[in-house]
């Protein structure tokens, strides 16, 4: 006999949402659908504008829609939740061009998720805010598919904001690629973990500023990155960077590295930072550190290609003893 079919996605009233500082913006696509709909709907006109040579896509004096200081306003809301044997995406809630392709199933019981910003950049004035929320056993890998690329600013800021919600017993892999800083950038990005008291969660982040790989060096601009991680309500690791072209140069800053990474691992003990150590090369740019339970891997240097080879090694060895999983790479990642 067939398994039943999981439940619908809930579904939500459509809604326009609101610009920064709270001013609508009409035109902004909503996208209300069932898991697995295929609804999709892009509001008219261009994002940026290039030079005829080509150059560095810029932010717009006004956005797409014509409306000053609105920029695309994106939203994301995943609720997963286990279901026969696996977990499946039990509901989804999407505005604007924010999405995640159809759930894959490469090793059975975890949800794989690939989240989508079909725009390829963000630009002044854009919000994208992302919810992921597991129901008690749930287990889910989300990634990118590439870099998100944060472009020059005329003024207004972008945001990025990302908020985990794990519950007992279910366990997060939050591993999306690196995050690209033109020079000129205004941006702040923002991750909130919250986990139950046994939750699981292996994850990272990186940020990469200029573009390093054609000599771009990141020489203007403001950057705000904060990174938390909570569980039952107590701060297990609180990190703010704000970056400025002075600031990364000295000692106390980056020392001039463009690429900046974290990887956190929880639960962890002695025995994965051993194997973590064991993993570092002479040439690896890093460092591990074990605070208490929560084990956290810095990398500082000059590539990002450097560092996602080394946070991978790192996340097929530390998969197993923290999540209790077997390596499974994200076909994603192979193209």
């Amino acid at each position: 006999m067939n398994n039943p079919a999981p439940p619908r996605a809930s579904r939500v009233p459509p809604a326009i949402p609101g610009a920064a500082g709270g001013r609508p913006c009409p035109g902004i696509p909503v996208v209300d659908g069932d898991v697995g709909g295929r609804q999709i709907a892009i509001a008219p006109g261009n994002r940026s504008w290039v030079s005829r040579r080509g150059a560095d896509p810029v932010s717009p004096p006004t956005t797409a829609l014509g409306h000053p200081g609105c920029g695309w306003q994106a939203s994301l809301e995943l609720g997963l939740g286990p279901w026969h044997g696996r977990t499946t995406l039990m509901h989804r809630r999407q505005r604007g061009p924010l999405a995640v392709q159809r759930p894959f199933y490469p090793e059975g019981e975890v949800c794989h998720l690939y989240l989508l910003h079909p725009p390829g950049g963000v630009v002044a004035g854009d919000g994208l805010a992302i919810k992921v929320h597991l129901e008690p056993g749930a287990k889910a890998l989300v990634t990118t598919p590439g870099a998100t690329k944060f472009y020059r600013s005329l003024g207004d800021q972008a945001s990025q904001t990302s908020h985990l919600q794990l519950e007992d017993q279910a366990a997060l892999e939050w591993l999306p690629q690196e995050n690209i800083h033109f020079s000129g950038v205004n941006a702040a990005l923002r991750t909130r973990v919250n986990l139950a008291g046994t939750s699981r969660f292996l994850g990272w982040e990186c940020q990469c500023l200029g573009r390093p790989a054609l000599g771009e060096a990141f020489d203007r601009g403001d950057l705000d990155c904060q990174f938390q991680l909570w569980r039952e309500g107590q701060p297990l690791l609180l990190e703010r960077l704000r970056i400025t072209p002075q600031g990364r140069l000295g000692a106390a800053g980056l020392r001039g590295r463009p690429v900046t990474a974290t990887l956190v691992a929880t639960p962890a003990g002695q025995t994965e930072l051993e194997t973590a150590v064991a993993l570092l090369g002479e040439g690896d740019q890093a460092g591990v550190t074990l605070l208490e339970h929560l084990l956290v891997v810095r990398y500082l240097g000059d590539s990002t290609e450097a560092c996602r080879h080394l946070f991978t090694r790192l996340w097929r060895a530390l998969r197993p003893p923290v999540l209790g999983l077997d390596p499974c790479p994200p076909r994603i990642w192979a193209t």
